[in-house]
C-alpha cells in the first residue's frame, strides 16, 4: 500500500463496456520519480476503460500544467500540457513489449497507472522549454536576455587560418 494505490484501477468486478476514472496529479506525485524533469504541476487525468472479454483498452486524456525551467532565461514558468493516448491491456504471460500494449497475468485484478501517467506527462512536454509569448512579447526575464546579448556581442570571430595549399581552391567557384 502507499501513494501508488491512488492510481490503481480495479477491473475484475467491472462489467463489459466503458468505465471512467479521474485522477489528480499534484506536486507530491512527482516526488516519487527520481531525476525527474518535473517537480511541480497540477494535471487532471481522465481515464476511460473499455472492458472486453479478451482485452482492456485504456483511453487517457490529460490537461494541466507543469513547472519547467526556461532554456533561455533560466527562470521557472508554467507550461500548459495536453495529452491524449490509448493503450491495450491484454491477458497472458508474454514478455513481448510494445508502446501500445501491456501484458498482465490472467489472475490480475487491477492495474497501476502511476508510471504510465508520469511517462505520458513527460512525453507531452515540448522539447524546447521557453516562456510562452504573452500578447506578442516574450515572457522571459528581460534582464537576462540583455546579459545574453552582451555576451554574444563580445564573442569574437576566430581568424580563419587557411592552408596555402587550399587557397587556390577558395576562388574556384568565382571563375
Amino acid at each position: 500500500m502507499g501513494w501508488r494505490t491512488k492510481y490503481d484501477v480495479e477491473f475484475k468486478g467491472l462489467k463489459e463496456g466503458l468505465h471512467e476514472f479521474e485522477f489528480e496529479v499534484k506536486d507530491a506525485f512527482f516526488e516519487h520519480f527520481e531525476q525527474g524533469l518535473v517537480t511541480f504541476g497540477d494535471i487532471r487525468v481522465m481515464v476511460t476503460l473499455e472492458k472486453r472479454s479478451s482485452f482492456i483498452k485504456l483511453f487517457f486524456k490529460m490537461k494541466g500544467w507543469v513547472e519547467l525551467t526556461c532554456d533561455r532565461c533560466l527562470e521557472n514558468y508554467r507550461q500548459k500540457i495536453k495529452h491524449k493516448s490509448e493503450l491495450f491491456v491484454k491477458y497472458g504471460d508474454n514478455d513481448y513489449e510494445d508502446d501500445e500494449i501491456i501484458w498482465i497475468l490472467p489472475e490480475e485484478h487491477r492495474i497501476n497507472l502511476a508510471q504510465l501517467i508520469y511517462e505520458y506527462i513527460i512525453l507531452s512536454i515540448p522539447i524546447r522549454h521557453v516562456h510562452p509569448d504573452k500578447k506578442g512579447a516574450t515572457g522571459c526575464n528581460l534582464e537576462m536576455l540583455e546579459q545574453l546579448k552582451k555576451y554574444e556581442q563580445k564573442k569574437e570571430e576566430p581568424e580563419e587560418i587557411t592552408d596555402p595549399r587550399w587557397a587556390a581552391l577558395k576562388n574556384w567557384n568565382n571563375n
